[in-house]
């Protein structure tokens, strides 16, 4: 019954229109973007690469992917590019597979620390297939490069991962290059989140310091949801064949045909991400992440905030998400580093400004919702989470029950979507 999925897709993008995306790793995409998503080319199958196909018909689908890697070459300043891999996490493990033995040495932020989970965290297939160590944050919340060296220096990775998930500070690409060269190691910068704000040249380049990037092309850069992998001048002087290395990681080493639908929209999300107004948009993300830090009373040198909570009381991440969602205000609860709590039940959440920036909020609107974050947060106080584990689960469920009731949060919610709905959704307004 088609009819009621296209219902759920109206209430979902209504559900978008009236509230507050600060999930940092959500974006919105335009309607070209878009158009090349539900076009007929989901219904042709490219297995392979251009002018090396294992199906016939792609003559045309071989000029969208040659388009879509020129356009990342030039946007980015990279030698090659790899647009097929399907997502990030994917992308990673290719990257892994092609360039490091099975059982060999990686090294990478973890999880807790604000790294990715295929940067070896022990619940991914990345720290099964390859012997994972982690580098984590001091107690400043930034990573001390002296530990990354002694580390390296201990464990000689074959492949180190410099890059983030939930780390609001600037990475040390060159600091990282030193390690990485005295150990003969692949350094691979992992700029998922960022790689729209480098593109726009508001953050640090990684190219003249790493021999791979990898990126999704769904968050900043506000393209669909699939990954890329950048292989720089770098990465070709150290290894000549690293680029057929890298091909066989993704196919056949981990996928089938490429998504081309995915592949013609990324292209136009690098050609829009070429131009000026990027830029300025760019800009306006990190202005936006500034107040709203500035507000909630942390810091961030990008579009993310690591929010740690327990000034409200013990392993409140959870509760913060649920009581922000009720009044309308998306963000995910996340472990912040030394987190005394659990990865499930965390202590902090994380939120961000690409996708209110994209609809055209600024500085004004940051401060008016810090106001309404601080203001629901203050609720959190005497719902701390249990410290018998068994008691949890039970216990969510009376807290969400009780905030499902609590009259303010109800008001915040109407004053959100009045609020929200002046500022249109890109791709379903846009011309």
């Amino acid at each position: 019954m088609s009819d009621k999925i296209f219902e759920l897709i109206k209430q979902e993008e209504q559900r978008q229109k009236v509230g507050l995306e600060m999930i940092p790793s959500e974006n919105y995409v335009s309607k070209n973007v878009l158009k090349a998503l539900g076009s007929i080319l989901t219904d042709k199958y490219s297995e392979g690469y251009p002018g090396a196909r294992h199906y016939g018909g792609n003559e045309i689908i071989d000029q969208i992917e040659t388009e879509a890697q020129r356009l990342a070459c030039q946007l980015f300043g990279v030698k090659s590019a790899i647009v097929q891999p399907y997502s990030g996490s994917p992308a990673n493990l290719a990257v892994d597979l092609g360039l490091v033995e099975p059982g060999g040495v990686i090294m990478g932020l973890s999880l807790s620390s604000g790294g990715h989970l295929t940067h070896g965290a022990k619940a991914s297939f990345t720290s099964k297939i390859f012997q994972a160590i982690q580098y984590e944050v001091g107690e400043d919340g930034k990573i001390n490069l002296e530990e990354v060296t002694k580390l390296a220096q201990q464990h000689q990775p074959k492949l180190i991962w410099v890059g983030l998930t939930a780390y609001p500070y600037t990475l040390d690409f060159a600091g990282f290059a030193k390690i990485a060269q005295s150990v003969g190691a692949y350094l691979v910068a992992d700029i998922s989140h960022i790689s729209g704000l480098v593109a726009a040249k508001v953050l640090p380049s990684p190219v003249q310091y790493v021999d791979v990037i990898t990126t999704t092309t769904h968050k900043t850069l506000r393209g669909p949801r699939g990954a890329m992998i950048l292989i720089t001048q770098k990465g070709l002087d150290k290894d000549p064949q690293i680029v057929e290395k890298l091909e066989k990681g993704v196919f056949p080493g981990l996928q089938g045909g490429p998504h081309d639908n995915v592949t013609a929209a990324i292209a136009i999300a690098l050609q829009e991400a070429s131009q000026p107004q990027f830029k300025e948009y760019a800009e306006q993300i990190l202005k936006n992440a500034q107040v709203l830090a500035k507000q909630l009373e942390t810091k961030t040198e990008n579009h993310l905030l690591l929010l740690d909570l327990s000034m409200y009381g013990f392993g409140l991440g959870y509760q913060a998400q649920i009581a922000l969602e009720l009044a309308g205000i998306t963000v995910n609860r996340n472990t912040i580093p030394h987190d005394p709590a659990s990865a499930y039940y965390p202590s902090g959440i994380r939120l961000g400004t690409p996708a209110l920036t994209s609809r055209g909020m600024k500085e004004e609107e940051m401060v008016k919702i810090a106001s309404w974050i601080k203001e629901v947060l203050e609720m959190l106080k005497g719902f701390d989470l249990p410290q018998n584990q068994p008691e949890r689960k039970d216990f969510i469920k009376e807290f969400r029950s009780q905030m499902k009731e609590n009259l303010r949060l109800k008001e915040i919610k109407k004053e959100v979507e009045q609020f929200a709905a002046q500022f249109p959704l890109p791709g379903v307004t846009d011309e």
